[in-house]
């Protein structure tokens, strides 16, 4: 191993799911860089490994660089997260760039990425995904976060914590409830379970059980140009409803009599509707 800095993936629920260069890396490096040393330690002491910790998160991330900045020089450092892949969402990249700036070694040994394990078993279309990041803490933020979202030609990837998850769906439900959605909870973990379906259907499930809204989640939303891969025959029929009455009436009163039906939000019905009479 050279002298520099290593980005070390650790796994983000299964202790299992260490890879062997990660394990062999760790052991072999001379210092830690980690968020939360308590929480690393689990890890280290399943695998065995006995090494100095450093502690380094959003509020102290350069006074951490300044401290390590010779040792980075001279030793090993490898840098991990709580869970997963460092950098995403997390602290990091301000080391690293320094890194870059100052010619020092640095290599990433890759592994586990609870963005990537929830896009594979989402069911919705990855060719192309934008990852937002954590979702905002009030609702204000929130409606304005997936405003964004709902324009998104590509699918949108979020990390919501189990405080904002039911504020998150309810939203999302109000203003997209046709859109498909994969909602990935404590994925890897003992109770891991991936709720998949219409954002008005999977927030119904979440209002039904309390336990559903307990843990970590990542939420995969469907983009506007996958919505073809999403219909089902509700939406079939719901688009011949909305033909036939644009052929009997204008725009506006078809929404009107569509929402008083079905009771779908208006906003929708008119998405649609515009689409339809856009083609002719």
């Amino acid at each position: 191993m050279k002298n520099g800095l290593y980005i070390v993936s650790t796994p983000i629920g299964n202790l299992d799911d260490i890879s062997l260069r990660a394990i062999e890396t760790l052991k072999n490096c001379d210092l830690i860089i980690c968020e939360n040393p308590k929480h690393s330690l689990k890890l280290l002491l399943k695998l065995g490994i006995k090494k100095k910790l450093i502690s380094m998160h959003d509020y102290n991330e350069e006074s951490v660089i300044e401290k390590v900045k010779e040792s980075l020089k001279n030793k090993k450092l490898s840098l991990i997260t709580d869970a997963g892949s460092p950098l995403i969402s997390d602290p990091g990249y301000k080391l690293v760039r320094f890194c870059s700036e100052n010619k020092v070694f640095v290599t990433v040994v890759p592994g586990p990425s609870s963005v990537i394990s929830a896009l594979q078993i989402s069911t919705i279309p990855i060719n192309q995904y934008t990852f937002h990041g954590f979702a905002p803490k009030s609702k204000k933020n929130i409606g304005e976060f997936i405003n964004i979202i709902e324009k998104s030609i590509s699918t949108s990837v979020v990390l919501i914590s189990r405080h904002k998850i039911m504020t998150f769906l309810e939203i999302l439900s109000n203003k997209i409830p046709y859109r498909k959605i994969a909602v990935c909870k404590e994925l890897t973990k003992i109770n891991e379970k991936v709720f998949i379906g219409k954002s008005n259907e999977v927030f119904r499930e979440f209002k039904q059980n309390s336990k559903n809204a307990l843990g970590e989640f990542v939420l995969i939303v469907s983009g506007v140009s996958n919505l073809k891969f999403n219909k089902n025959p509700i939406d079939n029929e719901l688009e011949e409803i909305i033909k036939k009455l644009l052929s009997k009436f204008s725009l506006t009163d078809t929404v009107e009599i569509v929402h008083k039906i079905n009771k779908i939000g208006k906003k929708e019905i008119y998405k649609i509707a515009l689409s339809i009479k856009n083609e002719k």
